[in-house]
């Protein structure tokens, strides 16, 4: 695992000094800040910046060395990036207009995504090296912000916006399942890494799998619950004569 993008697997001993100076990271959140300026946008403005705190937690802080070390924390970092993230994001940088690609289509893109940097042959390569990570890094982030954009704007109409949000976190429920029921351990990188946590392997799997099957639905059922709340709020049409 030395060759893991975010460095060496740490132990808990010295865990808090690992932290990352990730230009890649730093790139991106600048590059976020001068699109938001360069618009000349006037809201949006929290969310942003809570947005690029979080990055700055995810991939400068020893969050970003835990996940070498823990398959858990790797996947705890993605839900954070596709379920708080991409929706700050969405709300920084709203969709305008309506968009060419249909809402079940971005659905299907992202829950591909999410797959695919998931599966164990896959996720081997994607954390060695900086064109992979962030290739894996992006894709994740850049289809749950098409989602969650199309999801909060005025575009999608509540009915199919609920069924998206539906739809995603049962799918990340899916694959939280799969991997807390499986059998034995399937991610080598994390083979020897886990011990010092005190969880073997397949322990740690599991705790992965929870994370995605239960947390990971949270935000997107707090959505849920604020679009059919405006929903019902809305003053309904007269009824005509």
């Amino acid at each position: 695992m030395a060759q893991a993008y975010c460095g060496p697997a740490p132990v808990p001993d010295t865990l808090m000094t690992a932290w990352n100076a990730d230009l890649a990271a730093a790139a991106l959140c600048a590059a976020l800040v001068a699109i938001y300026v360069h618009g000349g946008r006037r809201a949006g403005r929290l969310p942003l910046a809570l947005a690029v705190a979080v990055l700055l937690v995810l991939f400068v802080s020893p969050f970003c060395a835990l996940t070498v070390a823990l398959f858990s924390a790797r996947v705890a970092h993605h839900v954070v990036l596709v379920a708080v993230v991409a929706p700050l994001l969405a709300l920084a940088f709203p969709e305008r207009s309506a968009g060419r690609v249909g809402l079940a289509a971005l659905v299907a893109l992202h829950a591909a995504t999410v797959w695919l940097w998931h599966a164990p042959a896959v996720y081997e390569i994607a954390i060695r090296g900086a064109l992979p990570y962030w290739a894996m890094q992006l894709s994740l982030l850049g289809s749950a912000f098409l989602l969650w954009r199309r999801i909060l704007s005025r575009h999608a109409g509540t009915g199919p916006a609920l069924m998206a949000l539906l739809a995603t976190a049962t799918q990340m429920g899916m694959l939280g399942a799969l991997l807390t029921f499986a059998r034995r351990p399937l991610y080598a990188p994390h083979a020897d890494t886990t011990l010092a946590y005190g969880l073997t392997p397949l322990a740690d799997q599991q705790l992965a799998g929870l994370v995605m099957w239960v947390p990971a639905a949270l935000p997107y059922l707090l959505a849920a619950a604020l679009l059919a709340g405006a929903w019902l709020e809305r003053p309904s049409a007269p009824a005509g004569r």
